[in-house]
């Protein structure tokens, strides 16, 4: 038994202050990077560089490892190389109303072009009521007006002329020219009119309708004049308009000459505000308007000129950089952005100023940070995501329009070309997933950045950890750290990646222990963290969170939880599994019980039974039955029934850790040979009865240990646990001072017959070259027991035939 037991200092790596050369962490130089992330960095740092179509980065790695702050981190460092992206403005399509333009521009010209138009348009419109109220415009309007009236004259004096001839005349009125009967040269009073007999009222009708035949030619003239009027007022407008209006726009040409698409709207802008002439000299005549708000807008002025409006829909007059947006919520409105609508007299109404900007729009020329999770839970976002990314554009539309839902008036925006690299942070099981089942992901998604939970325990990480610790008492504020407690941080951290080699790259949680370690410091009232501090602060960190662990350990000590840490007993195991309890998780010992029996050949998984026991449970009681029918039924069969049961256990059972277990209950049982009951046990086991390492061999140890230490040390009691989970050893120091002072024992083995052999005393046995184990032996009885069965069945079979 003695060369299986681990020496006390295989236990835990220490870590000893002789590795550091300095007294508190102020002396250290803050830490610039992230640790122990190397392939990852690098996969980043590539895709970073990557410019081409596709070569959007994947995060994959558990929360607390630095991936997203890192990540942002970097990016930044990357954006801050970058020129800043073009503004975006959208301004209104005068060819097609309900598409409105996208404007791109230099960063920081949005604003101005907001302005300038804007502007402009106000100072127009004050200028305008000033030039049609000149005299130069009167003047010109007025010597049009006498034209057409002098025309109109002579038109009317032929028209007398010739109503004259058939007794009538012809007289203006606000409706137009109206004939009107003559009686002794003179117009007929309404009296006269009326007292006219039904003959001479003919004869009046008779005359008027060839008198409307003569003049039809005449009032065609009178229409023609009326038209020519209307036609030359109309250009005296446009031209006084134009004349007004050519300053401004030949001026934002000239300041804006160098992009064709602006060019082309200010040229579309000047012909429709003169087109549109009449609408800017509403407030030449209405002076009430001015004061009345109602009637503007319901004259409908105010909704015209919004169509001169400008809406800056992405500014970058105060960035310095390519933007890097980390979008916490990202919804379908918040990635694309959306069409606000406005409840006008109960009917939902908008307009180009109603577009509102997106995340994609605020980081296109950037880098746009999601976290999966929350993506993939919004409805239409994920789709939406990929598609921008595919087009390499942004169209903005409401989930109505995209639903196929009618609304009562919507807009279509010009598209906005998209440069963006997205940094998608997630897990790698997430990632698989879209993987294998997304067919765009693999295309969009190039690169796999695959954050590490565990990095190697060597000088340099061990340096740079002191590194980050000090980078955080700077930050944050925390008291500074002496070597001692350096030390035992980084013991934790080796804890926590359950390695002796390894530290633990999940940062947040050793973050956790440094605030409450400073906490702690300053109710001791010291000026520095010192190991002592490190440790309350794990301790109190474990007592707030294993009141269920406390509660389970009670159990076992009054005997409501049958456990046995002292005497023999046959077909009776301890087994050893790990629970958790939200942070916390503990080690709990079980007993296992087999009872082997006459009857069909296999073995009954109890907790299988009842639906209690996971798959890799049951793949482990199988492998059972190889192993057994490897090493004893190569001559006959095994005629032995075999029930196992983990006592006392209402809930599922899973993982194949206690295999082993369950095997040397089995041969004790079949051999009749009682088991140490102060010897727990874990480990998996193969067929050929090799053991296989297991996780959570610290929590397991402790477990046991606890229990134990509660029922009272009998100084044999210990765990078995596999070889290679030496390594993995980082127990706590209580049970390295037990195991040292010999209350308390580990053993490590690699095989299942050095395992029987540590349970029972009884050597295992090895074969002989004619295939017999050494009497006295476990293999011997189990053999021998197995044969006598066998022989006993096959005589009984026999009898039965003769019979």
């Amino acid at each position: 038994m003695e060369k299986y037991k681990v020496d006390w200092r295989q236990l835990n790596s220490f870590c000893s202050m002789e590795n550091f050369d300095f007294e508190t962490t102020q002396e250290l130089r803050p830490l610039k990077g992230i640790i122990g992330q190397d392939r990852a960095v690098k996969s980043l740092e590539f895709g970073l560089k990557m410019n081409k179509k596709g070569y959007n980065i994947y995060i994959s790695g558990l929360s607390g490892t630095g991936r997203s702050s890192y990540s942002e981190s970097i990016a930044r460092s990357y954006a801050e190389s970058m020129p800043t992206p073009q503004d975006w403005v959208y301004v209104y399509n005068f060819k097609h109303p309900d598409k409105p333009k996208s404007l791109g521009m230099e960063a920081g010209l949005g604003r101005q072009f907001k302005k300038d138009i804007e502007s402009m348009i106000e100072q127009i419109r004050n200028e305008i009521i000033t030039a049609f109220r000149s005299t130069d415009y009167e003047s010109k309007k007025t010597e049009l007006v006498k034209e057409y009236q002098n025309k109109n004259k002579e038109i009317l004096k032929k028209l007398n002329e010739i109503a004259a001839e058939y007794g009538f005349m012809f007289k203006e009125t606000e409706h137009g020219l109206v004939t009107i009967p003559l009686v002794e040269d003179r117009p007929m009073s309404q009296e006269e009119y009326e007292n006219l007999s039904a003959e001479k009222m003919d004869e009046l009708r008779e005359k008027s309708n060839e008198l409307s035949l003569k003049t039809f030619e005449h009032f065609n003239e009178i229409k023609d004049l009326e038209e020519q009027l209307r036609r030359k007022v109309k250009k005296l407008d446009e031209k006084t308009g134009y004349d007004v209006i050519n300053y401004y726009i030949k001026k934002l040409l000239n300041r804006y000459n160098h992009r064709k698409e602006i060019r082309e709207y200010i040229n579309e802008l000047e012909r429709d505000i003169v087109e549109n002439i009449h609408r800017f000299r509403k407030g030449e005549d209405s002076s009430q308007e001015k004061g009345n708000a109602f009637f503007i807008k319901k004259s409908g002025d105010d909704h015209f000129h919004l169509r001169y409006k400008v809406n800056l829909l992405v500014d970058h007059s105060e960035t310095k950089h390519a933007p890097i947006i980390n979008e916490n919520n990202p919804t379908f409105y918040n990635l694309m952005g959306a069409i606000e609508y406005k409840n006008e007299m109960g009917a939902l109404k908008t307009d180009f100023t109603q577009i509102k900007a997106g995340s994609l729009h605020m980081a296109n020329g950037g880098f746009l940070l999601l976290h999966t999770r929350e993506i993939l839970l919004q409805p239409y976002a994920w789709d939406t995501l990929k598609r921008a990314l595919k087009t390499n554009e942004i169209n903005i539309e409401n989930l109505s329009q995209q639903m196929g839902l009618i609304v009562t008036s919507s807009l279509k925006p010009e598209p906005i070309p998209l440069d963006i690299k997205v940094i998608l942070i997630g897990d790698a099981y997430t990632y698989s997933l879209l993987y294998a089942l997304d067919e765009d992901f693999k295309k969009l998604f190039k690169i796999m950045a695959d954050f590490d939970t565990e990095m190697s325990r060597d000088q340099e990480n061990m340096e740079k950890m002191a590194a980050f610790i000090a980078t955080h008492c700077e930050e944050v504020g925390l008291k500074d750290f002496d070597r001692s407690a350096v030390c035992r941080v980084i013991q934790y951290s080796s804890r926590l990646a359950d390695h002796q080699e390894k530290l633990t790259s999940r940062f947040s949680q050793v973050v956790e222990v440094l605030y409450e370690a400073d906490q702690w410091a300053t109710e001791d009232y010291s000026d520095t963290v010192a190991v002592e501090h490190v440790d309350k602060s794990i301790e109190e960190r474990i007592y707030r969170n294993n009141k269920y662990e406390e509660k389970l350990n009670e159990l076992f000590q009054d005997g409501t939880l049958l456990m046995d840490v002292t005497g023999n007993k046959t077909g009776q195991i301890n087994g050893l599994v790990v629970m958790g309890s939200g942070q916390h998780s503990f080690g709990k010992p079980s007993r296992i019980t087999v009872t082997t029996y006459r009857g069909k050949p296999g073995i009954i998984n109890i907790e299988r039974e009842v639906a209690k026991s996971g798959p890799i449970h049951s793949k482990g009681v199988y492998v059972l039955s190889g192993y057994l029918g490897k090493k004893y039924a190569q001559e006959h069969p095994i005629s032995l029934s075999v029930s196992i049961s983990f006592e006392q256990n209402y809930s599922m059972i899973d993982g194949d850790s206690a295999s082993s277990t369950e095997l040397y209950g089995i041969l004790s049982s079949i051999s009749n040979v009682p088991i140490k009951q102060s010897i727990a046990v874990t480990g998996s086991v193969n067929q050929n009865g090799e053991i296989q390492p297991i996780g959570g061999v610290n929590e397991k140890i402790e477990g046991f240990f606890d229990v134990c230490k509660r029922m009272s040390f009998t100084g044999d009691q210990g765990v078995i646990i596999p070889k290679q989970n030496m390594k993995n050893l980082m127990l706590k120091d209580e049970v390295v001072e037990a195991v040292k002072d010999g209350e308390f024992h580990i053993y490590a083995i690699s095989h299942v017959e050095e395992g029987i052999e540590i349970l029972t005393g009884v050597p295992a046995g090895t074969e002989d070259e004619n295939g017999n184990y050494p009497e006295g032996t476990i293999n011997a009885m189990v053999r021998n027991r197995l044969k006598r069965i066998h022989k006993e069945d096959s005589k009984k079979a026999n009898d039965s035939k003769d019979a």
